[in-house]
């Protein structure tokens, strides 16, 4: 079967358009946990889980090509920077925890671009998981679970696991920021030696 060579770039492109959209629906209406609520985090799901779909199908048809390694890491940065951003505004999610994701992520995306010159930064595999555990602390965060039911117990369970995955996602965040770092300095290091 042929595949247009654009089409995981497009996806890529529909994901970052998505944002906006997804910002305006979750703030809307004050984050009530109505029809918009549960309409911007079901966009929110199904937005970043095409981060997969546009991988796999660049590898599987070995189309994969320096703009979707550019593109790709900053669809999903744009996208779970609005998040995050979104949920502080809502007080939903304490402020210092959205700026330390915002300085990981505006810094290295700004480093991404200082160096395409030279190379391009992939994402490597502890980014790819810090993704992962932002989309699953995230899409918890964006479910309106806790107006399912006002039972003490249910709404302890669904906050005890917001602030678990949560908890994760921003420890992979520092840790995967710290990673692209000392790889980055290394093969600065190592490049220099080669000389």
């Amino acid at each position: 079967m042929a595949v247009h060579p654009q089409l995981p770039n497009a996806i890529t492109i529909a994901r970052i358009l998505c944002a906006p959209i997804f910002l305006w629906m979750l703030l809307v209406d004050g984050g009530a946990g109505g029809g918009l609520r549960w309409a911007a985090a079901i966009l929110f799901i199904v937005a970043i889980a095409t981060d997969g779909v546009d991988g796999y199908i660049a590898r599987r048809y070995e189309i994969v090509s320096d703009l979707g390694k550019l593109l790709d890491p900053i669809a999903d940065k744009a996208l779970t920077g609005v998040a995050f951003v979104g949920l502080s505004i809502l007080g939903e999610l304490p402020w210092w925890v959205t700026v330390v994701v915002l300085i990981r992520e505006i810094g290295i995306t700004v480093y991404r671009f200082m160096v395409v010159s030279d190379h391009v930064l992939a994402a490597a595999w502890m980014g790819k998981l810090k993704t992962v555990a932002q989309a699953v602390a995230l899409s918890i965060a964006l479910l309106p679970f806790a107006s399912l039911s006002d039972a003490a117990v249910w709404q302890s369970t669904v906050w005890w696991t917001g602030t678990v995955t949560m908890t994760i996602a921003v420890v992979l965040t520092i840790a995967s920021g710290i990673d692209y770092v000392v790889s980055e300095v290394r093969g600065a290091r190592a490049k220099r030696n080669r000389r």
